[in-house]
């Protein structure tokens, strides 16, 4: 049997751990949408140079554990239930973008992402609203499913949606 070189062990535990696979954590059950509820809210004196900073906070509602991890896999939905263009990326990509963050009834997870609403990215009108603005946030479960989290307030995502996402971690 051929022994991995420790930086390709590493590759390969980052892979798993990213990936969020059931079968590399066989005692983790990962948060569903009949779980979970929530919210994406602008984050109070976050906005300045062209950005701002809104949470995602996720509460596991139901009696089970369960546990979410990584960056939220999430879709901008519009006013009338269309999707709109999103983009998730890490906000600082050569740090940790996931973590297991189990959470017992009534806990709390968040991840704050920041993005512009108002600086229009390439290809965007330079006049008016960059993007039509997001109503909803379409939050896809680790555990199956779709958590859908009013946006408050409504926004704009410039830059064809770009979402610049730090993982999850547990509310205090």
């Amino acid at each position: 049997m051929r022994r991995l070189a420790p930086p390709a062990l590493l590759l390969v535990a980052a892979a798993v751990t990213l990936g969020g696979s059931a079968q590399a954590h066989d005692s983790v059950t990962y948060c569903n949408s009949m779980q979970l509820a929530g919210k994406f809210t602008v984050v109070r004196g976050s906005a300045g140079a062209g950005n701002i900073v809104y949470a995602l906070t996720v509460q596991n509602r139901s009696p089970q554990a369960c546990t979410v991890t990584g960056l939220p896999q999430v879709t901008l939905v519009g006013r009338h239930g269309k999707s709109l263009p999103t983009h998730v990326v890490a906000a600082a990509p050569n740090q940790l973008t996931a973590a297991l963050i189990t959470l017992p009834h009534g806990a709390s997870a968040r991840a704050t992402a920041r993005f512009s609403p108002d600086v229009p990215g390439k290809g965007e009108q330079h006049r008016g609203a960059c993007e039509p603005k997001a109503y909803r946030l379409a939050v896809n479960d680790p555990g199956g499913g779709v958590t859908v989290a009013p946006v408050q307030p409504p926004t704009s995502v410039c830059e064809h949606g770009q979402l610049q996402f730090k993982a999850y971690s547990r509310v205090r």
